[in-house]
């Protein structure tokens, strides 16, 4: 499958259905009216999967064209293109993770890897990594820990700071965080982030809500 979900598999109407019962940001709650209408045009004019959805939106002519559709209209087809975008999130640097030693980096850096999804293919199994270790003379313990943190940075809205508070609350894989109660996560999120003052405020029950939910799309490759 590889560090993201293959767009090609998700069809329309999976992904139709996925919009119909996903929790969405307020900004985003749109993309849930007119569902049959809109998406049924997609259809009728030959769309099967998300990806060719994203290839046909991220075309000028061809979102210009589609703004003008009845039913469309270029603000609703903008966020809907934001929506499908954020399902494969940009990679984390491995040079953003505080813990990670300045040494560890530029071995890492002389053999391509820069981020998390340079490193996917590299740490997928327990002789994968032990490999690694070997050919770059980085420490086994140093390795696993950037394979939980390559594995929590394929969740879509997870960056280098969410990532790493995961990790030490002890969700660090995302199998774990897609089996995990919200509710609770949530609670115990919230207080890492008064304790250590990690960001300014909180994070809202329904972001938790789609961290999880996120999760759980994800394919499970990383053996441990």
């Amino acid at each position: 499958m590889g560090y993201y979900v293959d767009l090609r598999e998700i069809t329309i109407e999976d992904y139709q259905k996925k919009l119909e019962y996903s929790y969405l940001p307020p900004s985003r709650m749109v993309l849930k009216e007119k569902l049959d209408e809109r998406f049924g045009y997609f259809k009728n004019i030959g769309i099967k999967n998300v990806n060719e959805l994203i290839q046909l939106l991220k075309r000028k002519d061809k979102f210009t064209q589609l703004s003008k559709v009845n039913c469309l209209s270029g603000d609703y087809l903008a966020i809907l293109l934001r929506e499908l975008n954020s399902t494969l999130p940009k990679p984390n640097k491995i040079a953003d993770f505080i813990w990670i030693s300045k040494n560890t980096i530029d071995k890492l850096a002389k053999i391509g890897i820069i981020n998390t999804e340079k490193l996917y293919d590299k740490v997928l199994t327990k002789i994968d990594r032990r490999k690694l270790a070997d050919s770059t003379g980085i420490d086994y313990t140093e390795i696993l820990g950037l394979t939980k943190l390559t594995d929590l940075s394929r969740i879509k809205w997870v960056g280098v700071t969410y990532a790493q508070m995961l990790y030490d609350l002890g969700f660090d894989t995302v199998e774990k965080v897609s089996k995990v109660d919200p509710i609770d996560l949530h609670k115990r999120i919230n207080q890492r982030i008064k304790e250590h003052n990690i960001f300014k405020g909180g994070i809202g029950i329904n972001d938790v809500k789609i961290l999880v939910e996120t999760a759980n799309e994800l394919p499970l490759e990383i053996e441990y």
